[in-house]
């Protein structure tokens, strides 16, 4: 069949970018949710992958620009939120995602929860070290709050009966998982503290996802934690597992068996400290019953049961064995000693400084004679200076003047030089200083005209 020469023919790669084009005008900014899978990271540093559910699965790429904002590590199996630009992949023809963010699905909702109330309850000090009471030694009961058909209920018991079976066991069964499980949770807590029955409280369950173990980031059990008269010991999950109980806990354990060894101590340890006290309580008795002579006997027999005689032989042995290996270690050091020695003679041999030290004696001599002569006409200038100085400063001194007739006038009040009668007042005192002691006047009279006469006053 021949086809019509009016009608417009495409070719697979004019249609490809056609439908990208209307793709991506039409689903420019889309919101889908899914699983990932096949992910591979290129060598380019691109993450490719598969976003499916139970009944689609559509292909996407985030590439290395977009994943400096990812707060997770995308991994198979993960349920995620994702931003993307829909786009068809012209060379193939595939229809894909191209991711602009992601964000975790499910448990992304629930860790911003977790986040918020964890800091809420930092806030108020739910976390502070001050409010955590100590874990009693040996309790004498264990009250465990947990669900009945766990497995971490199977591994408490096994481990309180092994670690030290005669202490009481109460088990207050809750679900550790639903809606309902943070009310039980809390109730069994405050009901254990109303009876009282037992000194600390195992709070636990198995691993699981953070949805799994969401009862325990609850509020309500916090505060029924913090709120506990009796310690408690968390034991939620995994060792790698977090949960708010286990920050508001009076001690967090990384599995529930590590709970049950914490809370109950060690049978065997105890009962060989028991025995060990019973031992020495016979020992007193039968020092206070017994005679002296009795009791030297006694200490006899512990002294030779402690003979020193084999420590000293396994001393003597050892002194020997280190004494040799100090004689070994002394030939290799001297050894390796007189080796260096002869290599650093010869090396000193090839640069004998004799030579070189002549030479620096005879500068050294020279230069000795240099400074000396030079330090004595240094110091001929400096006295012949000094000698000026001196009589310059000689001529200029204020006593000089004073030693030719002259006084200096100090007012007593003030101790300022007087210079002129405006600084005086009737009744002054005025110190009158000679060149040979000086003397207290009183101003009875004021002159402003000079006292000297001009022959004086141009000497």
């Amino acid at each position: 069949m021949l086809l019509s020469e009016n009608r417009t023919i495409m070719s697979v790669s004019q249609l490809n970018r056609a439908t990208g084009q209307l793709l991506g005008e039409h689903f420019f900014n889309v919101l889908v949710a899914g699983e990932l899978s096949n992910t591979t990271q290129a060598s380019s540093g691109h993450l490719y992958f598969t976003l499916k559910d139970t009944n689609a699965q559509v292909r996407c790429a985030l590439f290395k620009t977009q994943q400096r904002r990812l707060t997770f590590k995308p991994e198979n199996g993960k349920q995620v939120i994702v931003k993307a630009q829909v786009s068809l992949y012209e060379p193939r023809g595939d229809y894909q995602l191209i991711i602009e963010s992601m964000e975790l699905a499910g448990d992304g909702a629930l860790q911003r929860a977790f986040d918020s109330l964890k800091l809420k309850l930092a806030q108020e000090g739910l976390f502070d070290a001050i409010h955590k009471k100590p874990i009693p030694k040996l309790p004498d009961c264990i009250t465990v709050i947990t669900s009945p058909t766990g497995a971490a209920i199977h591994d408490i018991l096994t481990v309180l009966k092994r670690r030290f079976a005669a202490i009481p066991i109460i088990i207050y069964p809750v679900a550790v998982q639903g809606t309902n499980a943070s009310f039980e949770i809390a109730a069994a807590i405050e009901r254990a503290n109303v009876l009282k029955h037992c000194e600390v409280i195992i709070l636990g369950r198995g691993g699981g996802s953070l949805e799994d173990l969401w009862a325990f980031n609850e509020e309500r059990v916090a505060r029924a934690m913090f709120n506990s008269e009796i310690p408690i010991i968390s034991a939620v999950g995994h060792e790698t597992d977090v949960t708010i109980a286990d920050f508001v806990a009076d001690y967090r354990a990384p599995t529930p068996s590590a709970a049950a060894e914490h809370a109950s101590p060690d049978q065997q340890e105890w009962l060989a400290r028991y025995q060990h006290l019973e031992a020495r309580l016979q020992q007193q008795w039968q020092r206070h019953i017994k005679h002296k002579q009795q009791a030297l006997q006694w200490l006899t027999q512990r002294l030779q049961q402690q003979h020193p005689g084999q420590k000293l032989a396994r001393n003597a042995q050892r002194v020997d064995e280190l004494e040799a290996r100090l004689n070994l270690a002394m030939q290799t050091r001297l050894s390796s000693h007189h080796k260096h020695i002869k290599v650093t003679l010869t090396q000193l041999w090839l640069y004998n400084p004799a030579l070189t030290i002549s030479n620096y004696q005879q500068k050294q001599q020279y230069l000795s004679t240099r400074l000396a002569t030079a330090i004595t006409h240094k110091l001929g200038r400096l006295q012949d200076r000094l000698l000026n100085n001196s009589q310059t400063l000689n001529a200029v001194s204020p006593l000089a003047t004073l030693s030719r007739g002259y006084g200096l006038s100090i007012h007593a009040q003030s101790k300022s030089i007087i210079r002129s009668t405006e600084q005086l007042g009737l009744g002054d005192l005025v110190e009158t200083h000679l060149a040979s002691g000086c003397f207290t006047s009183k101003v009875t009279k004021l002159d402003e005209a000079t006292l000297l006469s001009p022959e004086l006053r141009n000497k």
